[in-house]
């Protein structure tokens, strides 16, 4: 709870931050999950995160970064547009990870079996 309030406050920030600065917040998100659910280590992450409907460090921060850069971009007292040519906004145009990509997958599969 408390790592989460900081990510999101962060969340601009983490749109330039390195694929693997991403995956150690992910490693450590997926120990707590286990931690809090007593589950087995056999128990694949994206189960885990399916079953939470929690999603990865991955999609929260492209969701939390998407949204500060379209308020940003939208804000009537917005920077000139020389300050926000260089952005490079990595999280918004990467791929999503193995992880991120089998959560969504199995959530794909739960919806159509609703």
């Amino acid at each position: 709870m408390c790592i989460r309030t900081v990510m999101t406050f962060a969340s601009p920030v983490f749109a330039h931050a390195a694929p693997k600065a991403l995956h150690r917040l992910q490693v450590t998100q997926n120990k707590f999950c286990r931690a809090a659910t007593d589950a087995h280590r056999c128990v694949r992450d994206s189960i885990l995160h399916s079953d939470l409907e929690l999603p990865t460090v991955f999609k929260y921060m492209k969701n939390g970064s998407k949204r500060f850069f379209d308020i940003a971009g939208s804000h009537p007292n917005a920077l000139p547009p020389t300050h926000l040519i260089r952005r490079t906004r990595n999280v918004l145009t990467d791929p999503p990870d193995a992880l991120t990509a089998a959560v969504e997958s199995l959530n794909d599969v739960n919806d159509t079996h609703d």
